[in-house]
């Protein structure tokens, strides 16, 4: 049986955590709407610099902390970060509003609702950072990475672009180089061991990152071409 086959249930876990705050409520009312991504629109279309150099996708940005350092970093590349929890979307709709990172728009449900309805070659970039590893048998299928996924997000990757993937979970790790070696839609660039053992350059950290390093894990970093 396929992974495609196998899915069932979302790629991740709860929708919402405590309370908001009446602020963080009101970004969700009010600015979220306006910055949400349109589904089977062109991403540079929806952004004030529709000439952007690039487009870059996050998926799953926890609290944000990766996404705006990135959007601040590089005003002339525009980004889109989907993240299905709400308290997560607050966080990053705070800094967006507080920085006034215009080049951000979101995405609030599961991605794989979002990706099939975008043109092809839409980003440069592809990020999946510290996913929820599903860690039982059972949850495996779960999992973001699959091979039907990657075949999705080669479609909507230029070649060349990079999808980069960070964990802290060797299991999930291993499982992640196993679908991309072969798959016919990306190479892994590692050469050395340094090539997955550093951050990637100008790498901020999370504060998951800084948890798991707390607790003895230790993260690897891997990045893959679109071929």
């Amino acid at each position: 049986m396929s992974e495609a086959s196998q899915k069932t249930g979302a790629f991740f876990g709860r929708r919402k955590g405590k309370k908001l705050r009446a602020g963080q409520d009101d970004l969700i009312q009010n600015l979220l709407p306006a910055i949400r991504v349109v589904p089977g629109s062109v991403p540079s279309g929806q952004f004030p610099n529709a000439g952007a150099r690039e487009t870059w996708l996050e998926i799953g940005f926890g609290g944000g902390e990766h996404l705006a350092h990135q959007a601040r970093s590089h005003r002339d590349i525009n980004f889109i970060g989907c993240e299905p929890f709400v308290n997560g979307m607050a966080k990053l709709l705070a800094a967006i509003d507080h920085e006034k990172l215009d080049n951000i728009r979101v995405w609030d449900d599961d991605v794989t609702k979002l990706l099939p309805t975008l043109p092809e070659a839409s980003f440069d970039r592809v990020y999946i950072l510290y996913p929820d590893p599903w860690p039982k048998r059972r949850q495996r299928k779960r999992r973001l990475v699959s091979d039907e996924m990657l075949t999705t997000l080669a479609r909507v990757m230029k070649p060349g672009a990079e999808l980069r993937f960070a964990s802290d979970i060797d299991d999930y790790i291993g499982w992640v180089l196993a679908r991309v070696l072969r798959s016919p839609h990306f190479r892994w660039t590692a050469e050395r061991a340094d090539d997955w053992r550093r951050p990637y350059e100008g790498w901020p950290g999370t504060r998951y990152e800084a948890k798991a390093v707390r607790e003895g894990r230790v993260p690897s970093y891997l990045t893959f071409v679109r071929t």
